[in-house]
C-alpha cells in the first residue's frame, strides 16, 4: 500500500529536531544560575537578611518592571536602541573602510595605524567634554560617542583578520590571475569573516556601554536616563530594573549578531567545545 504524503518523512526534519534539542538544553542551562540567584535573593529579602532599601526583592523588581511597562519603559528602550543602531552603524561602517584599507595596504598602515592605536587608548568618557563643546548636548554628540566606542573593536579585528590570511591562499589566487577585487571577494573576505564578526560583537557591546555613558550626562529619554532618575529619587528598584533591561537588550542584540555569524560561517568546520 502506498504511503500518504503526510506519512513520508520530510528531508531535513530530523536534522532540525536534533538541532533544536541541544538549543533548548543550552537555553535552560543558561537560565539555571540567574533563576537560582533570584530565588536566593527573594529568600534573603523575605528573611530580612538583606535591607530592602539596598536590594529590593525580585518580586518587587517585577512589579516595578510591569509598572514601567505600562508607561514610559518602551519610550526609553526605543530611544536607547535608536542611538545604539545609529552609532554602531556609523562606527562599524567606518571601521570596515579603514580596516580594509589598512589591512590590505602597508602604506596605509604606516600612515594611519599609529594614529588609530594612540586614539584607541583614549577612554570613551574622555571624549565627552570635547563632544559637548563641539556638538552640544543633542543627539549628534551621543551618536558620535557611540560611533567612536564601536569603531575600534571592529577596526582592530578586521585588520587582524586580513593580516592572518594564509599567504599561500593569496599566492594561489595570484597564480590563477585573480584581479584585486576577486582576491578580496574570494579569499580575503571569507578568511577574515570570523575576526570581523568577533569585532562586530565587541563593538556592539561597546555601543551599549557608550549609550549609557552618553545618557547619564545629558538626556531626557533612554535607559541611561532611567538610571539617573532612579538615583535621584533614591529608588534602587528603578536602577536595578534599568540595569536588567540594559542587560536584556545587550543580550538580544548580541544574539542577533551571533545568529548571523552562525549562518554566515556555516561552512566552517571549527571546534565547538567539548560536551563535558
Amino acid at each position: 500500500m502506498p504511503r500518504s504524503v503526510s506519512s513520508i518523512p520530510v528531508a531535513g526534519a530530523g536534522r532540525v529536531a536534533r538541532w533544536r534539542l541541544p538549543l533548548r538544553a543550552a537555553v535552560l542551562r543558561g537560565l539555571a544560575i540567574p533563576v537560582l540567584l533570584l530565588a536566593a535573593l527573594e529568600a534573603a529579602g523575605r528573611a530580612g537578611w538583606v535591607p530592602n532599601y539596598l536590594m529590593p526583592m525580585p518580586s518587587e523588581l517585577l512589579s516595578t518592571l510591569l509598572e514601567l511597562g505600562e508607561g514610559p519603559l518602551w519610550k526609553h528602550i526605543g530611544a536607547s536602541t535608536a542611538r545604539v543602531a545609529a552609532g554602531f552603524g556609523i562606527g562599524a561602517a567606518l571601521a570596515l573602510v579603514f580596516g580594509a584599507w589598512v589591512g590590505l595596504s602597508r602604506l596605509a598602515e604606516d600612515y594611519i595605524e599609529p594614529i588609530f592605536q594612540a586614539l584607541r587608548a583614549v577612554p570613551g568618557l574622555a571624549w565627552v567634554p570635547l563632544l559637548l563643546i563641539w556638538l552640544g548636548i543633542d543627539e549628534t554628540s551621543k551618536i558620535t560617542l557611540i560611533a567612536i566606542g564601536s569603531f575600534f573593536p571592529v577596526y582592530v579585528n578586521l585588520v587582524a583578520g586580513i593580516r592572518n590570511v594564509d599567504r599561500k591562499l593569496v599566492e594561489v589566487g595570484s597564480m590563477y590571475r585573480f584581479s584585486r577585487i576577486e582576491l578580496i571577494r574570494r579569499i580575503f573576505i571569507p578568511a577574515a569573516k570570523p575576526y570581523l564578526f568577533t569585532g562586530m560583537r565587541s563593538g556592539l557591546s561597546m555601543a551599549w556601554l557608550c549609550v549609557v555613558a552618553a545618557e547619564l550626562l545629558a538626556a531626557t529619554q533612554g535607559i541611561g536616563y532611567l538610571l539617573t532618575d532612579g538615583r535621584e529619587v533614591s529608588r534602587p528598584d528603578l536602577v536595578l530594573v534599568a540595569i536588567v533591561v540594559l542587560a536584556v537588550m545587550g543580550k538580544l542584540s548580541d544574539s542577533i549578531l551571533k545568529f548571523w555569524e552562525a549562518r554566515s560561517l556555516s561552512w566552517r568546520d571549527a571546534f565547538s567545545g567539548e560536551r563535558a
